[in-house]
């Protein structure tokens, strides 16, 4: 159940990760103000990292945006601007979201 799909720009990886308009926020637990979300990550390759990581997610400026956790993924991940993410609901163990990280290694 795919919540997002977004290739990633500097501004994401510097100031947190501003989901896309076209975003299927249904997929996400009802909020106001902020969430936390128990979230696996894996690469494209389908190897997770050892535990699941929490992201805040808040508004600002009316814009949904991943802050904490998000930050830590993008430096384990060592993600760079043009690489991709997608984010999705799938409960696993604890955990109710995946994202899967992928290179631009063009």
């Amino acid at each position: 159940m795919e919540i997002f799909r977004k290739k990633l720009t500097s501004i994401d990886l510097d100031r947190g990760l501003v989901l896309p308009h076209d975003s299927n926020l249904e997929r996400l637990q009802p909020f106001h103000g902020t969430i936390e979300l128990s979230t696996i990550v894996e690469s494209s390759a389908g190897t997770p990292l050892p535990d699941p990581v929490t992201i805040h997610c808040s508004t600002r400026s009316g814009k949904l945006v991943f802050t904490r956790g998000w930050h830590d993924i993008a430096r384990h991940a060592g993600l760079k601007s043009g690489d991709s993410v997608t984010f999705y609901r799938e409960v696993n163990g604890g955990a109710q979201y995946k994202m899967r990280v992928i290179s631009n290694v063009g």
